[in-house]
């Protein structure tokens, strides 16, 4: 009998690892469309524009590139869509350039008006990736998104990406969803929206716009209570996916940040990611989770910023794509 029940505990065991387990190769909605290469590197401090392209780039040119299952197929959005974040003047201002199209602080161009179109897309699609097929890491190689408000641009942000996924699927899917905004500045443009669309409170519940505070420990246990309590939304079957924005101008080199030195950065994407295994195995079956880049700069030499977000993205990859038997027993 003894011997039965053993067997039938291990047959459990491998049957909710394999539950748990996520594909090896991560889902990367990215176009060469959803970069601006016009006036950034000679004329824009934020190379935010830019980034995807470059961070893609050092990807194909590395060993990792066989992790990412590149999606480039995705429509951009149409000029309406922007409308579930913003007024309709802002959002003609900037598409025509009139107004305040230069809130964001960004030189404009026909490049930029088109780029924005497709890396507000690629979030959504990444999220909605991960809600269809949940085995899957996904991640979308985008920044200049959570400063941005309903009637203008802010802080390198042109529109609020994370408001307008957000309630896309909301509508279309009945889902909510956790922004975990590690950049190194408070994401303003969920809390912003709130008054402008009161369904972001069910699309993003007002505890699940996690910005940690606080420095190196104190920063990590900041971020690790406010998990707890994204964690009590998700087994109320309140929050349905987790974006993972871990801005690399939280890191204490930054020119505008930061919070963390590179041990407890690069802890950050641990916890996160040994979390995401936990809850996991809580509800039986892979939490979904994107992966986002946000801000980060250093004039001095921008690929540390590069090298930064790459080493959170293999780090999440390596933790949650490779469950152990003893973490699924």
């Amino acid at each position: 009998m003894d011997e039965f029940i053993g067997t039938f505990a291990v047959n459990i065991n491998l049957k909710h690892k394999q539950l748990m387990q996520r594909k090896q190769t991560i889902s990367t909605f990215y176009t060469d469309k959803q970069v601006c290469f016009d006036s950034i590197r000679e004329h824009s401090y934020s190379q935010s524009p830019l980034k995807p392209y470059l961070l893609m780039q050092k990807i194909e040119r590395s060993e990792l590139q066989t992790h990412f299952e590149v999606h480039s197929d995705f429509p951009p959005f149409k000029q309406e869509e922007f409308l579930l974040a913003h007024t309709e003047e802002y959002v003609s201002n900037f598409f025509n350039k009139t107004g305040n199209y230069r809130s964001n602080g960004i030189p404009w161009s026909e490049n930029l008006a088109t780029s924005v179109t497709y890396t507000n897309s690629a979030i959504y699609h990444a999220i909605k990736h991960s809600l269809e097929h949940p085995d899957q890491l996904c991640f979308a190689p985008v920044s200049g998104m959570h400063h941005a408000r309903p009637t203008s641009g802010q802080g390198f942000c042109t529109f609020s990406g994370q408001v307008i996924a957000s309630l896309k699927l909301y509508d279309e899917l009945g889902v909510s969803g956790a922004w975990l905004d590690l950049d190194g500045h408070f994401g303003n443009s969920i809390e912003d929206s709130r008054g402008f669309d009161p369904r972001i409170n069910k699309a993003i519940p007002w505890d699940c716009n996690v910005n940690p505070i606080g420095y190196n420990e104190k920063y990590l246990q900041d971020f690790k209570f406010k998990l707890e309590r994204v964690k009590r939304r998700i087994l109320e079957g309140k929050v349905h996916y987790v974006v993972f924005a871990h801005g690399a101008d939280s890191h204490i080199d930054d020119d505008l940040g930061g919070q963390c030195d590179t041990a407890h950065w690069i802890a950050c994407a641990e916890l996160f990611s040994t979390w995401v295994n936990e809850v996991s195995l809580e509800i039986g079956k892979p939490l979904p989770v994107t992966l986002a880049l946000f801000g980060g700069y250093r004039k001095d030499d921008y690929n540390i910023v590069l090298d930064l977000h790459l080493a959170s993205i293999e780090r999440c990859r390596s933790i949650m794509c490779e469950v152990t038997e003893a973490q699924a027993a």
